[in-house]
């Protein structure tokens, strides 16, 4: 059996290789950071108070306002019947902001002229599912809006 002894050549070889692997993990560790983001998350929202009133609705040309619900857009409307409906306002094919369109009696997406019914569901277009209701609570003038209990 013969034994090698390490060479000068091998060892600046695994110094040269270390060195390369450390200036390429440096170059791209920040850049792979910087594309996926952190799996943070923001505090669960079980209610909110919205800053407008039913009054303040009623005075929109479409009988409609947006609002933030944590990181997602919603829509509260007057229904035919005078009730408050709330949905997600996010299109379910390519996220696009939906629209409140009383004279034809939907929801409408302009993207790719996606259709719901006032109640949410997808009645003509692209989108694959029904947009997300949300509970609203109305006390005196102040109006709450929540998620739908699973």
């Amino acid at each position: 059996m013969a034994s090698e002894k390490p060479t000068r050549r091998g060892f600046l070889e695994i110094i040269l290789g270390g060195g390369t692997l450390a200036t390429l993990g440096a170059i791209f560790y920040p850049i792979i950071r910087y594309i996926i983001p952190p799996a943070g998350g923001e505090a669960k929202l079980s209610q909110l108070k919205l800053q407008f009133t039913r009054a303040d609705i009623e005075a929109e040309p479409k009988k409609a306002k947006y609002f933030k619900y944590g990181r997602e857009l919603g829509i509260i409307y007057l229904t035919e019947q005078g009730e408050l409906m709330a949905l997600a306002a996010t299109c379910t094919h390519l996220d696009c902001t939906v629209q409140h369109r009383p004279d034809l009696g939907i929801i409408w997406c302009s993207c790719h002229n996606g259709r719901y019914d006032m109640t949410g569901k997808n009645i003509s277009g692209p989108p694959p599912r029904p947009l997300e209701p949300f509970i609203v609570k109305q006390d005196g003038d102040v109006i709450f809006v929540s998620r739908e209990e699973a």
